[in-house]
C-alpha cells in the first residue's frame, strides 16, 4: 500500500470551480475536503463536489471500449472501435458530411480541451450539424449577447463587491450557484451584500432558498418574466429615469426600444405577472436610486417562454439606467486574452448556417436540441444518420426524450463518449470510455479563463490526481484518433492533424505503458504562454489560485463591443419584430392555462446535479427517499384531494409521469414543481441510479420546430401546462416513472 498523498485541485462540476484538497492513495482519491485557504472560493465546497470521487470510482465506470451486439455490449479494442467507426463515417461522409451530427453536453464545458477538440472533429468532417445542451438552459443569453454586444460570450455580471440593489429573477444561486459567473460560497457572498446595506430582491414563483437569505421576495407567475421586464423598462422611461447621457453615446436603438415597451404599463401587465403596479413602481425606484444596481438571471428565466426577449430586456434595463459597465452594476470580464476579438477575426461562433428542419439560425456553432429528433427522423438531403454524443445524456435532459429515443434507435451509427453506460449510451453502437476530471490536468473552464467571469478573479491549474484505469482516454485524444480514423484533419487541417499525431508519438515515448494520448499539460502550457500569463508549472505553485485584478468599470462601453459599429444594439431588428408579437402571448396568459390546468416549473436540489450524480448512494438516500417528487401548494393539494405522500399523475400535452407528492407552502398556488435529472430506469450501466424511483420530468416538454423559441432555439422546459390528479390504478415504486 502506498503512502497517502495530499494534492490540491479544483472542482469541475459547475461554474463555482471550488478549490479542493484531496487525499490520494494507490491511484485512488480517498477523500475530498474544501480548500480553506483558497483565494477565490473561500473554503467552500458543496456536498456534490465532496463526494464526486465516489462517482468516478464506481464499479460502473467504463474502462474499455464497448460495441453493442444485439441487446448486449462486448468489450473490443480501441483499434477495432476506431477502425469500424472510421469506416462508417467515411461511408456516410461520402454521401453527405451533414449526415453526421454531434450532441455536446454540459460536462464538455468543464474541460478546456474537450469542447475545442470535439468542435475540431466536426469541422474536419465538414458538418455543421452540432447540437448543444445550451438550448436547454442558457442559449437565450447567448442570443441576446450576440445581437446586443456582437459576441455571444459577452455576459455582463453583477459587481458583487459593490452592488447596492440586486434583483434575482429565475435563478436560485444558494442551491445552483451562479450562472455565467464564478461565485463560490453564495450564501456568504449574499450576506455580505446585505451586511453593507445592500438589498437583494428575489422575483420567483417559489420562495426559494435564495429568497430566504435575501429576505425580500415577490411571487411572479410562470412565463410572465418578459412582461415583468417590459413593464419595468416602460416605467423607467415614463418616470424619466433613463440615463441617456450614460448610454446614448455608446448605443443605438434607444428610441426604438422605448417605443417597443410603451404599451406595457404596470397596470397592463399586473394580471399576468401577479405583481401589483405599486409594487413594480417601487422596485423601479429602488433600483434606479441605488448607487449601483444589477439584475441576476438564470435557467428558470431561459427555460420559460420568451426567455430570450426577457434576457434582452433585462440587459437593456442595466444599460438605460447607467448600470452597464459601472461600479456596483454589471461588468464585462476580460480573460487571459482578447477572446472576442480573436473569435471575430477568425469567424468563430458567428457562422450563419441554417438548420434543415425549421430553418433555425446557428448559434454558437450549434442548432436547437429540440429539433434533433426531427433531423434524424425526417428523410431527405442531409438527414442525420450518425450521431456522436459527448459529455451529455440527451435522453434524460432533452424535451420529449421518448420521441428522441425512437429517433436514436434508427441511426446507422451512434457513438457515445462517457464515463458511464447511461441511458443514451445504452442505445449506442459504440461506447468510448473517457477519463474523469480527476484523471486529467486542466485549467479553469472557458468562462473564467477566456472571459474573466469571476467574482474574485484568479488563475489556477491542476495536475491529474490519478492515472486512467483500463483503457480510458481523454476526449481531446479520442477526437484526434477519430479524425485520423475518418481520414480528416482536426479543424479541417491536415497540418494540425500531423502535428497532433506527432505530439502523441512523443508522449508515448515519454510515458511508456500509459494509454496513448496527447500531452495535455503541454498543450495547456502553450495556451498560457501564448496568452502572456505565465506557464502551467508556475501556476501549480499557487494551489490556492493566483490572484488577478477585477475588470475595471468603464472598460467596455465604447471600447470592446464587437458589433460592426462598436455600439451596443438596444433594438436588434429580430428582437423588435418578435416583441411585436407579444400581444398574442399576453392574451394567452391573461386567459389563463384553462380549468384544472397548472404550470409546472423546475426545481434544484442541494444533493444532486442535473443527471450526473444520482449514481452515488450518499447523494440519493435519506430525506429524498430515492426519488424526486411533485411539489404542490397545500391549498392546491386540498383542492385536488392530494396529501403528503400520496401519489399523483402529472399529465402534459406529450406525456404523463407518476410521482409521490410533497406539500410546499413556499410555492405559488397554481404552480407545481418537479426536480429534473431523475428517471434512470433505462440505463444499463447505472447500478445505483437505475434502482431508484423517480421520473424524468423533461418528457412532459414538447419538441419539434413549433415548440422551439425562434430567437435562440431554446426548448420550453419550465412553465409547462399540466394537469394533476390522484394516481389511477395500482401504485408501486416502479410506477413512479414516465408512462
Amino acid at each position: 500500500m502506498q503512502q497517502t498523498q495530499t494534492k490540491h485541485t479544483f472542482c469541475r462540476i459547475c461554474e463555482a470551480s471550488c478549490g479542493l484538497v484531496t487525499e490520494v492513495q494507490d491511484n485512488k482519491v480517498v477523500s475530498i475536503a474544501p480548500d480553506k485557504a483558497h483565494h477565490g472560493t473561500l473554503g467552500f465546497s458543496c456536498m456534490k463536489g465532496l463526494h464526486q470521487h465516489k462517482m468516478y470510482d464506481s464499479p460502473d465506470r467504463l474502462r474499455y471500449p464497448l460495441k453493442r451486439v444485439g441487446d448486449s455490449f462486448v468489450r473490443i479494442s480501441w483499434q477495432q472501435a476506431l477502425q469500424e467507426i472510421g469506416a462508417k463515417v467515411r461511408e456516410l461522409r461520402g454521401v453527405s458530411p451533414n449526415s453526421i451530427g454531434m450532441y455536446v453536453g454540459t460536462a464538455a464545458g468543464f474541460s478546456i480541451l474537450h469542447p475545442i477538440f470535439a468542435e475540431g472533429f466536426m469541422q474536419g468532417l465538414g458538418s455543421h450539424n452540432i447540437f448543444s445542451s445550451s438550448t436547454q438552459d442558457c442559449a437565450n443569453r447567448f442570443a441576446a449577447a450576440r445581437e446586443m454586444y456582437g459576441f455571444p460570450f459577452f455576459q455582463p455580471f453583477v459587481d458583487l463587491d459593490h452592488v447596492e440593489c440586486m434583483l434575482v429573477v429565475g435563478t436560485n444561486p444558494v442551491v445552483s450557484k451562479w450562472t455565467f459567473l464564478q461565485v463560490a460560497h453564495p450564501v456568504k457572498r449574499l450576506k455580505e451584500v446585505k451586511a453593507r446595506g445592500g438589498r437583494i430582491i428575489v422575483i420567483d414563483p417559489r420562495l426559494t432558498e435564495t429568497a430566504k437569505v435575501a429576505g425580500e421576495h415577490l411571487f411572479i407567475k410562470p412565463n410572465a418574466d418578459v412582461f415583468f421586464f417590459a413593464s419595468f423598462l416602460q416605467e423607467i422611461f415614463a418616470s424619466g429615469r433613463c440615463d441617456e447621457g450614460a448610454i446614448r453615446p455608446y448605443s443605438s436603438g434607444l428610441d426604438e426600444l422605448r417605443a417597443a415597451v410603451s404599451q406595457w404599463t404596470p397596470e397592463q401587465t399586473a394580471a399576468v405577472t401577479g405583481i401589483a403596479p405599486d409594487q413594480l413602481r417601487q422596485l423601479v425606484k429602488t433600483f434606479c436610486d441605488a448607487n449601483g444596481a444589477a439584475i441576476v438571471t438564470g435557467t428558470g428565466l431561459g427555460m420559460g417562454q420568451d426567455g430570450t426577449l426577457a434576457q434582452w430586456l433585462a440587459e437593456c434595463i442595466s444599460a438605460v439606467t447607467g448600470n452597464l459597465d459601472r461600479r456596483g452594476g454589471t461588468l464585462v470580464g476580460q480573460g487571459i486574452f482578447d477572446f472576442a476579438g480573436f473569435a471575430k477575426k477568425n469567424g468563430m461562433f458567428m457562422r450563419k448556417a441554417r438548420s434543415r428542419i425549421g430553418n433555425f439560425r446557428e448559434l454558437n456553432g450549434g442548432f436547437p436540441g429540440g429539433i434533433l429528433a426531427d433531423e434524424i427522423l425526417t428523410p431527405g438531403k442531409d438527414q442525420i444518420k450518425s450521431l456522436f454524443v459527448t459529455g451529455g445524456n440527451p435522453l434524460l435532459t432533452m424535451a420529449n426524450s421518448a420521441r428522441l429515443r425512437d429517433a436514436l434507435a434508427q441511426l446507422e451509427l451512434l457513438v457515445v463518449t462517457d464515463i458511464y453506460l447511461n441511458e443514451t449510451a445504452s442505445l449506442a453502437h459504440y461506447v468510448l470510455p473517457a477519463t474523469s476530471p480527476l484523471q486529467r490536468p486542466d485549467l479553469p473552464f472557458v468562462f473564467p479563463l477566456f472571459l474573466g467571469m469571476q467574482s474574485i478573479p484568479y488563475l489556477a491549474a491542476t495536475e491529474a490526481l490519478v492515472e486512467p484505469e483500463g483503457e480510458q482516454r481523454d476526449e481531446a485524444s479520442i477526437y484526434t484518433d477519430l479524425a485520423t480514423a475518418a481520414g480528416v484533419g482536426l479543424f479541417g487541417s491536415k497540418a494540425v492533424q500531423w502535428i497532433l499525431r506527432g505530439l502523441k508519438a512523443v508522449n508515448r515515448l515519454r510515458r511508456p505503458g500509459a494509454q496513448p494520448g496527447l500531452p495535455q499539460r503541454f498543450i495547456l502550457d502553450q495556451m498560457l504562454r501564448r496568452s502572456g500569463h505565465g506557464n502551467f508549472r508556475e501556476l501549480l505553485r499557487h494551489p490556492q489560485g493566483k490572484p488577478r485584478d477585477q475588470v475595471a468599470p468603464g472598460t467596455f462601453l465604447g471600447k470592446r463591443p464587437t458589433t460592426d459599429d462598436g455600439l451596443v444594439h438596444l433594438a436588434p431588428a429580430d428582437f423588435i419584430a418578435e416583441a411585436a408579437r407579444l400581444e398574442q402571448r399576453f392574451a394567452e396568459l391573461e386567459a389563463g392555462p384553462g380549468q384544472g390546468v397548472m404550470r409546472l416549473i423546475s426545481k434544484r436540489a442541494h444533493s444532486t446535479h442535473n443527471s450526473w450524480t444520482q449514481n452515488i448512494d450518499e447523494l440519493t438516500n435519506g430525506e429524498r427517499n430515492q426519488t424526486n417528487y411533485v411539489y404542490i401548494h397545500p391549498d392546491d393539494g386540498a383542492r385536488l384531494g392530494l396529501g403528503e405522500g400520496d401519489v399523483a399523475d402529472i399529465q402534459s400535452a406529450t406525456a404523463s409521469i407518476r410521482l409521490p407528492v410533497k406539500l410546499l407552502e413556499e410555492l405559488m398556488p397554481g404552480t407545481v414543481s418537479v426536480p429534473h435529472g431523475w428517471g434512470h430506469q433505462h440505463a444499463q450501466g447505472l447500478s445505483v441510479a437505475s434502482r431508484l424511483g423517480g421520473a424524468n420530468v423533461n418528457i412532459l416538454a414538447s419538441d419539434g420546430p413549433d415548440s422551439v423559441e425562434r430567437l435562440s432555439g431554446m426548448s420550453h422546459l419550465s412553465g409547462i401546462p399540466v394537469r394533476i390528479q390522484s394516481a389511477s390504478g395500482p401504485v408501486n415504486r416502479q410506477s413512479w416513472t414516465g408512462h
